[in-house]
């Protein structure tokens, strides 16, 4: 593929500098079927590969199974020696289209299981699967079964490995279809299945195990799966966004020492692993089992600790419905009710519809209790409007008719599901939601969150103020954190002109990267993503704050023992290209951490599209970076 003309790539290249949008969609989907007609295959897949980019960016994850069948077709007639690294990028693509199953109703079934039947049939060989040593067990086959709702059945002699990737998709749509007994099997499989490069984040799947097992009623089994995240040291008192530098993160973030299952930092990883959705995702997961295990105090902790975070953060919508779960059922239904009321205007925009019913779903359990509790008539914002229906239900209502509309929502999100599914399992499952009742014993207070609001350091908390904060604190009262989360809000003061100069601030990277569509959170003061193999952190340097600092954290690691190996690649490195400025460190576990280190004096200012340029160029060159050491023998 990679030794023909490509007429197309110059167009393909120009579109990469329209606005994301159905535009940018537009061309590249034109680009694609240009390029296919004049059999430049190479610039279709790449066009493809740039739409599937852009849909994952808006949350559109629904609009990648025809460009990723198509990039398969194209994949499948090439030399696979030109297209190995291709097609397993195309893996993780495929993963994202299944999982948009779980998440709205407008992909179809049979899509989803035709995806998924594909994805098990390009499974790596064995001895392409990294750290995995082929046995009898591993090596089990998977062929169709004619009793299996998925559409296979474990066991048997087929033409494909199971690996942890297949066996969870299939756990999962046998659970979301409410064939539990299925899904338990699947689930079995996943826990021993050989690793799947493509099966995603490594230190998120005991938080996806524990949702399946809550799902089921084996509270136990799912505290279980969390309790090296609820035992750390994060989760003994509450702390910021990121929690408090420990044994395994040094003050300046890097990220330290950690075994398998947890980092020294409470971060959940596998052998080290980086996550920047841990621990607070898996401390919102225990809530309930803690809750059932009759442990409040710690299921309080957990709360304080993870909402801190979910409050603001933009992806991390779906996490809400357990905390407000919490309230309701914890018997902190002034606190859940504020929560409610902060949250709400996010519904206008969820991530998805799963969580859109979830989220209605535990607002209308919170509400029925509340009102039973005699707090009824208290005035809340309403919900968005129906589907179909413009506008807002109402401005201002009581909780007992907030709770009436989010029932109405959430039976009603269950319903598409259902019509699409051929079942009644997710109106079942939002039936038994709603008719939950408290867990008995007396009310444990929450602690009292010391750590300081990301939004304003050092401000003192007010009584009222779901997290201990004013109401307009950090983000202006803008519970959905468009403007960012942290400091962003009472730094900006208002948002600049593309072209307009002003001093640099937190709130002028985390709108940057809002701008590119990025996934952030803030950790103390420093703005942290991943893309990739690279974690990347920006925050403010110097005794004003005027120099933007990005730092690169490769997530990959080398031995100690090949200390002079990693120093020669990082002279190498430095020596090659401009940025970032590579080094390499020992963390005391026995491992380097590969870093990188971009600095750039903005004593002057910096306008918002210097900013895009800035934040775009560290970006690309910190990817670039960590890719290379990913690729080292």
């Amino acid at each position: 593929m990679t030794g023909q003309p490509r007429p197309w790539a110059d167009r393909l290249a120009a579109a990469g500098d329209l606005p994301d949008g159905e535009e940018r969609a537009a061309e590249l989907d034109r680009i694609a079927s240009a390029a296919d007609a004049a059999g430049d295959l190479a610039t279709g897949v790449d066009a493809r590969f740039a739409l599937m980019d852009l849909h994952l960016r808006r949350g559109e994850r629904w609009r990648l199974f025809e460009p990723v069948r198509r990039c398969r077709e194209l994949l499948d007639a090439a030399t696979p020696d030109a297209t190995t690294e291709r097609a397993a990028e195309l893996r993780r693509y495929q993963r994202f289209a299944v999982e948009a199953a779980f998440g709205t109703p407008r992909v179809g079934l049979g899509q989803t299981r035709a995806a998924l039947d594909d994805l098990a049939r390009h499974t790596p060989e064995p001895t392409d699967l990294a750290g995995f040593a082929p046995g009898p067990t591993d090596l089990a086959r998977q062929t169709p079964g004619p009793t299996d709702g998925t559409g296979f059945a474990p066991g048997g002699a087929g033409d494909a490995a199971v690996t942890d990737l297949v066996a969870e998709l299939r756990c999962r749509l046998a659970d979301h279809l409410g064939d539990e007994p299925e899904a338990r099997r699947w689930y079995d499989r996943w826990r021993t299945a050989p690793a799947d490069p493509a099966a995603g984040c490594p230190g998120c799947a005991p938080s996806r195990r524990a949702d399946l097992l809550a799902g089921w009623g084996d509270w136990a089994a799912a505290l279980a799966e969390l309790r090296p995240v609820v035992d750390g040291p994060t989760a003994a008192a509450p702390a910021g966004a990121g929690g408090a530098a420990g044994a395994g993160t040094a003050g300046d973030g890097t990220v330290g020492a950690g075994g398998a299952g947890t980092a020294g930092d409470g971060t959940v990883g596998a052998g080290g692993a980086y996550c920047t959705d841990q621990p607070e995702r898996a401390l919102a997961g225990a809530l309930l089992p803690l809750l059932r295990a009759g442990e409040p105090e710690r299921a309080g902790r957990a709360h304080v600790t993870a909402y801190r975070r979910h409050r603001r953060e933009r992806t991390a919508f779906g996490q809400l419905a357990a905390h407000l779960r919490f309230c309701a059922l914890g018997g902190h239904l002034d606190r859940g009710l504020d929560i409610l009321a902060e949250q709400l205007p996010r519904l206008d925009r969820p991530s998805d519809d799963l969580a859109a019913m979830e989220f209605a779903a535990a607002g209308a359990l919170l509400c029925a209790l509340a009102a039973e509790a005699g707090r009824g008539g208290r005035r809340m914002p309403g919900p968005a409007a129906p589907a179909g229906r413009a506008g807002r239900a109402a401005d201002d209502i009581d909780v007992a008719r907030l709770g009436g509309l989010l029932a109405e929502l959430a039976t009603g999100l269950a319903g598409s599901f259902d019509a699409r599914n051929g079942t009644g399992h997710q109106s079942g499952r939002i039936a038994a939601l709603l008719a939950e009742r408290p867990v008995a014993g007396p009310v444990t207070p929450l602690p009292t969150d010391d750590a300081p609001d990301d939004g304003d350091p050092g401000r003192e908390g007010d009584d009222g103020d779901p997290d201990g904060g004013g109401a307009d604190d950090a983000t202006g009262g803008d519970p959905d954190g468009e403007g960012g989360g942290g400091p962003a809000g009472r730094e900006a003061g208002r948002r600049l002109a593309g072209d307009e100069v002003g001093a640099l601030t937190v709130a002028l990277v985390t709108e940057a990267l809002d701008r590119r569509g990025d996934a952030w959170t803030m950790r103390g003061p420093a703005v942290v993503g991943r893309w990739g193999p690279a974690v990347i952190e920006f925050r403010q340097a110097g005794e004003r704050g005027d120099i933007l600092h990005a730092r690169v954290l490769a997530v990959r690691r080398l031995p100690a023992a090949r200390r002079a190996e990693a120093y020669a690649f990082c002279n190498v490195w430095n020596h090659d290209r401009l940025l970032p400025k590579a080094y390499a460190h020992d963390d005391g576990s026995g491992e380097l951490v590969l870093a990188g280190d971009v600095s750039t004096d903005l004593a002057h200012g910096v306008a918002p599209t210097q900013l895009d340029v800035l934040v775009t160029a560290a970006v690309a060159t910190g990817v670039a970076y960590a890719e290379a050491v990913a690729a080292l023998p």
